[in-house]
């Protein structure tokens, strides 16, 4: 992760909103509308959320940010990786620096919810390494066919599953 830097952002660069509507772009791709659940730049600047990103010099390598669900248990949200970033450790970087957060934060569990197709499977491989699991539905979620949570506890270490 050589010549890496994650900054917390206030979603206010050109760059970022077009990686965020990549993003959504990539999801409408993949899943019905109704399974899409990408928050707007709006929704991403509210209080319960903080968003971070990561560059490589003045570029754009991806992003990720961290919603309270209350005072225990968070989410992440829009995780994404720059397509020309890929494959070269930016989501691991995100992922553990949100995990971080998280524990600084006093979380003891953090979840998500990622596509269930298989271009997704990266991101679920990525989540399950690094102790998340499938559950039920938590939040506003519901049972979809498109979709998956997972969730991890934060007491547990951080070590990566090979």
């Amino acid at each position: 992760m050589t010549g890496f830097v994650i900054v917390e952002d206030d979603l206010s660069g050109a760059e970022v909103a077009a990686l965020l509507a990549y993003h959504r772009a990539e999801m409408m791709r993949h899943s019905p509308p109704c399974s899409v659940h990408s928050l707007p730049i709006a929704r991403l600047r509210e209080a319960d959320v903080t968003f971070w990103t990561i560059w490589q010099g003045d570029a754009l390598a991806g992003c990720g940010a961290l919603k309270q669900i209350n005072a225990h248990h968070g989410e992440l949200k829009s995780m994404r990786t720059a397509p020309e970033f890929l494959r070269r450790g930016v989501g691991e970087a995100m992922l553990l620096h949100l995990i971080g957060e998280a524990r600084l934060r006093g979380y003891t569990r953090l979840s998500l919810e990622t596509g269930r197709p298989a271009p997704f499977q990266a991101a679920q491989t990525l989540y399950e390494k690094h102790g998340f699991r499938e559950c039920p539905p938590f939040g506003d979620y519901t049972e979809d066919p498109f979709s998956m949570c997972m969730t991890r506890l934060l007491d547990t270490p951080l070590t990566p599953r090979f």
